[in-house]
C-alpha cells in the first residue's frame, strides 16, 4: 500500500507487498524489495537498492549524498540486504569513486541516529545501538554488538562476533571474536556472544587461548601470531584472528590491563 500522500517517483521499481507511508520520499533510480515498509517521512535517494522485508523508520535517509569533498556527483549505490530493521534518523550514504557503493547486509538491527558513511561493509546479524557514528570505508564483521554513542574512525575494521562497550572511541582495529573496553582495550573474548551462536565450550576455549596470548602476553602482535600457530591448534577461527591482524593497515586495540576489568 502507496499512501497518496507519499511521493514516489514512477522510475522507482518497488516490489510486491510494500507499504509506503505518509510523506514518504521515494526517488527515480531505486529498487526496493518485497514486503519492505517505509515509514512516514523516510527519504529514499537516488542509488538505493533495498532488499526484501526491510523496515526503514521514520526519518531515515537511505542513499544520501556522501560527506566526502572529493565527492563530484559519480554514480554509486548503497546496497541494503533482506529484513534489517532501520530505525529513526538513521543515516546511510551511498558510495564515492572509492569503493563504488556502501554495503549492509541482512538481518541487522540499526537503531537511531545511527550514521554510516560512504563505501563502508556492514556484515549481516549485527545489532548497532544507538548514535553510532561510522566514519568513511569502515568495515564491520557478522554478528558485530557495537554500544551506543560509539564512533569509529576512517578505514578501520571491527572483526565478526565483536561486543563493542558503548562510548568507544575507535581508532585501531579491532580483531574477531572479542569484547572492547571503551578505553580502546581488549577486555576478554566475546563468550556469551559466542556460545549463544552455536560454538562449544571446547572451540571458545580455543580462542580464549589464543587471545590471551595476543592480548595478554607481554608479545608483539605478530609475534604472538607466531605464537599462537605454535601453541594453539589450526582452526578456522584461530587462522581468522591471525590473518586479521597480520593484514592490518592500522595497527590494532591495545592489550588487556587490569585497570579494564578481570579478563576470566
Amino acid at each position: 500500500m502507496i499512501s497518496k500522500l507519499a511521493y514516489v517517483h514512477p522510475d522507482a521499481k518497488i516490489g510486491q507487498n510494500v507499504t509506503v507511508e505518509p510523506f514518504a520520499y521515494i526517488a527515480g533510480d531505486v529498487t526496493i524489495g518485497d514486503d519492505c515498509w517505509i515509514g512516514p517521512g523516510a527519504v529514499i535517494h537516488d542509488g538505493a537498492r533495498i532488499g526484501k522485508g526491510c523496515k526503514i523508520h521514520t526519518a531515515a535517509s537511505i542513499s544520501c549524498t556522501p560527506q566526502d569533498l572529493k565527492f563530484v556527483g559519480e554514480k554509486t549505490y548503497a546496497e541494503i540486504g533482506d529484513y534489517n530493521e532501520i530505525r529513526e534518523c538513521v543515516t546511510i550514504s551511498r558510495g564515492t569513486a572509492s569503493r563504488g557503493k556502501t554495503v549492509v547486509g541482512s538481518h541487522n538491527l540499526i537503531m537511531a541516529y545511527v550514521h554510516i558513511a560512504h563505501d563502508d561493509v556492514i556484515g549481516s546479524h549485527c545489532v548497532i545501538a544507538n548514535r553510532v557514528s561510522f566514519a568513511g570505508e569502515v568495515e564491520v564483521g557478522d554478528w558485530a554488538v557495537i554500544g551506543g554513542h560509539v564512533a569509529v574512525h576512517q578505514w578501520t575494521r571491527i572483526g565478526e562476533h565483536t561486543m563493542i562497550q558503548g562510548g568507544s572511541l575507535i581508532g585501531k582495529d579491532v580483531p574477531p571474536f572479542i569484547t572492547l573496553h571503551n578505553t580502546g582495550r581488549f577486555a576478554g573474548i566475546n563468550k556469551v556472544g559466542l556460545s549463544r551462536r552455536g560454538f562449544t565450550p571446547e572451540k571458545i576455549a580455543e580462542i580464549h587461548h589464543a587471545a590471551r596470548i595476543l592480548f595478554q602476553s607481554d608479545l608483539n602482535y605478530l609475534t604472538g601470531c607466531d605464537e599462537v600457530e605454535k601453541q594453539v591448534p589450526q582452526s578456522p577461527e584461530r587462522d581468522r584472528m591471525v590473518q586479521f591482524i597480520r593484514e592490518s593497515k592500522r595497527g590494532i586495540i591495545k592489550p588487556y590491563e587490569a585497570s579494564c576489568g578481570k579478563e576470566e
